[in-house]
């Protein structure tokens, strides 16, 4: 006897994305769709008990570095542990496409400096790499199959470096340079890209220690490409702010082209910079109540980093950091022990403004072989210990220990009270998990099941229902990402099921799982039942319910096909 439904969901508190009341529902699936949501009396080939539970559409990721990973990791972890059905890869313009062959190695330096990935993972994970531009890419990506949905965005930089070579971390563009990029970015958008992705970050470094090739792009070179999404009729600009493209810039962009616009990130705290998120927020909320399309993205979660001056990472927005960023291993040991180079950075730590003061005086000491006792202190402690200066006192940890010893600095976001201002304002979209990148420095992949155990549950900042919508219909209407984030009759069903009561990301923990062998830091979730992709488990009850080997029920969301 056939079943009515392939998947039915019973007894749970229905909460659909709308922000709207959460009620009691069933919700029945069937050929990945929606078929019924209430009262759905047929028969099914699985059932799926939710009494005490909430049952509420896939979460949306909007901001992932999944383009490497896509390619070794069809399970895309641990995004789908926390509930993630949905992401978004290509962010801050750092893709992997299009690329010629002689610029791999190129491609793969930039992701190591810029992103905090590991270069022997990439080499290994990318194998043959088997594509040279976007569309490729893209069909590469749609061949292999991914256990969530993946939706991409064109980088900046490859894009400049594929047109330019590597000049493009040095020069503007030519007319036919940028004619060039046009072409290449319109492809891009036939073949379904979001839209591009740029970054003028002045952290934002490369191979070599150069700026990352977006940056030396002019401000008429993104005008342009903006103006070709335009005229598309489609795509979206992701950035991330900095000289030449702050939000003056924003403004006029969202004026003369009517593109939706992103940005990365409105930060609380901020150790990046001397303005306050207050500045930022007046104008984002002036902008949106003009009608433009902008929305800065936000994250629940304080923003650390865990970091070895093997490749100090964020302190390499410094000025006088530079040629660490550039020099090899044993250039890095000399600068480290150069008299010179510590004055300059005694000086920036005692004359830091207060959010980057506050992040020296919290970085912490995370493992230290020598002298385990030291581990998860403070290293203004240690230091005052010792009648040192904290400066003296990491460089020399780190050079007793061929630059392994660890380190924990916080960023920003540390004072909840401006974090709870930013997550509050409608104009704010949810962003920033970087997941996929910076494994080993930090784990913000699990931001979805942060926000609820801590925001809704135990601050009670946000209700359920307007959680579930900033994770899901919001991210997905401001990326134009279509038939996800909603619990509808006819939508596809992607699905998370939780315990409100227990719902929490766990503490972070590291494991040796990517390509090589490399190290990344993980999160598990807590209250995660189940989660459900285009109709198909793919998590249950804190593990995966599919392995590599299996037929993968994500889709590559490719622009105007759902």
């Amino acid at each position: 006897m056939p079943f009515d439904y392939d998947l039915k969901i019973t007894g749970g508190l229905l909460v659909d994305g709308t922000g709207t009341p959460g009620r009691r529902a069933d919700v029945a699936i069937k050929d990945g769709r929606i078929v019924a949501l209430g009262d759905a009396p047929g028969s099914a080939a699985r059932e799926i008990d939710a009494t005490g539970r909430v049952v509420c559409p896939g979460f949306v990721d909007v901001h992932t570095h999944y383009d490497a990973q896509v390619l070794w990791d069809k399970l895309l972890s641990i995004s789908p542990w926390h509930g993630v059905t949905t992401v978004v890869m290509g962010n801050c313009g750092f893709g992997i496409a299009p690329v010629r062959r002689d610029h791999r190695p190129l491609i793969v330096q930039t992701l190591e400096k810029v992103e905090g990935m590991s270069g022997a993972a990439l080499r290994e994970g990318l194998g043959d790499w088997g594509f040279e531009t976007f569309p490729e890419y893209l069909d590469v990506v749609e061949k292999r199959g991914t256990a969530i949905n993946v939706a991409a965005l064109l980088g900046h930089t490859p894009l400049r470096l594929y047109v330019m070579g590597e000049e493009a971390t040095e020069r503007e563009a030519t007319d036919e340079e940028r004619a060039a990029m046009r072409r290449i970015l319109q492809e891009a958008l036939d073949a379904g890209a979001l839209g591009l992705a740029t970054s003028k970050f002045q952290g934002h470094l490369g191979f070599q220690g150069r700026q990352v090739a977006s940056r030396a792009a002019a401000f008429d070179e993104v005008r342009e490409l903006v103006s070709t999404m335009r005229d598309a009729g489609h795509g979206m600009l992701q950035t991330t702010l900095g000289s030449g493209l702050m939000l003056e810039q924003i403004e006029q962009l969202a004026v003369e082209s009517g593109v939706p616009i992103s940005w990365s990130a409105l930060l609380a705290g901020s150790a990046f910079g001397k303005s306050t998120h207050h500045d930022q927020l007046a104008k984002t909320v002036e902008m949106a109540g003009r009608g433009l399309r902008v929305a800065p993205q936000v994250t629940p979660r304080p923003l650390n980093f865990e970091f070895q001056f093997r490749e100090p990472g964020v302190l390499e927005g410094m000025s006088f950091f530079k040629p660490v960023a550039a020099a090899d291993f044993r250039g890095k040991l000399a600068i480290y022990r150069d008299p010179m180079f510590r004055q300059q950075f005694r000086d920036r730590w005692d004359t830091a403004w207060p959010g980057l003061r506050h992040s020296f005086e919290q970085m912490a000491i995370v493992e230290f072989a020598a002298e385990p006792a030291l581990e998860e202190r403070m290293v203004v402690d240690v230091a005052r210990e010792r009648n040192v200066h904290p400066v003296d006192l990491v460089l020399d940890m780190a050079l007793a220990t061929e630059l392994q010893a660890r380190f924990r600095i916080p960023l920003a976001n540390h004072d909840e009270d401006q974090v709870q201002e930013l997550l509050t304002n409608p104009a704010m979209v949810l962003g920033l998990s970087d997941a996929g990148a910076h494994a080993s420095q930090l784990c913000d992949a699990c931001q979805a099941t942060h926000l609820l155990g801590r925001w809704v549950r135990e601050k009670k900042v946000l209700s359920l229902e307007q959680a579930v919508r900033m994770l899901t219909t919001r991210p997905a209407e401001v990326f134009g990402i279509t038939d996800r984030g909603l619990l509808a009759v006819g939508r596809s069903a992607d699905v998370v099921v939780f315990d409100p009561d227990t719902v929490a990301a766990g503490p972070l923990r590291r494991v040796n799982d990517l390509p090589a062998g490399e190290p990344r830091l993980v999160s598990d979730a807590i209250g995660v039942d189940a989660v459900i992709v285009n109709g198909v488990v793919v998590r249950e009850q804190g593990r995966d319910a599919l392995v590599a080997g299996d037929a993968m029920p994500g889709r590559l969301l490719r622009k105007g096909r759902g």
